[in-house]
């Protein structure tokens, strides 16, 4: 069984089992999470398509970590006018579990 939920602003296909990095959410390492907008149920031949989300289906996880991701450098440049900047960005994610898909 198959679902796509949305989080953080984006949309992720999930089956039970899987692991996904996400959007930073407000949860400790070891606690379990709902995602209540489910967007699509996936099951074999059958497929429930919600408008704009699926009534009373639901997906759960438990939250594995918190952490940041590889840095990413950001660069501006002017030609010709001495003008150069150097950043650098950490995206914090939570790294969570698929434990159920509830149609």
């Amino acid at each position: 069984m198959h679902a796509i939920i949305e989080t953080g602003g984006k949309q992720y296909k999930v089956t039970e089992g899987d692991v996904l990095y996400i959007e930073k959410l407000d949860a400790e390492a070891g606690s379990s999470i709902t995602f209540d907008k489910v967007l699509a149920v996936l099951d074999g031949e059958s497929a429930k398509f919600g408008a704009p989300t699926v009534d009373g289906a639901s997906v759960s996880a438990n939250v594995v970590k918190n952490g940041k991701g590889k840095k990413v450098l950001v660069f501006k440049y002017k030609p010709k006018k001495n003008y150069r900047r150097r950043q650098g960005h950490r995206q914090p994610y939570t790294k969570v579990e698929i434990t159920k898909v509830n149609a």
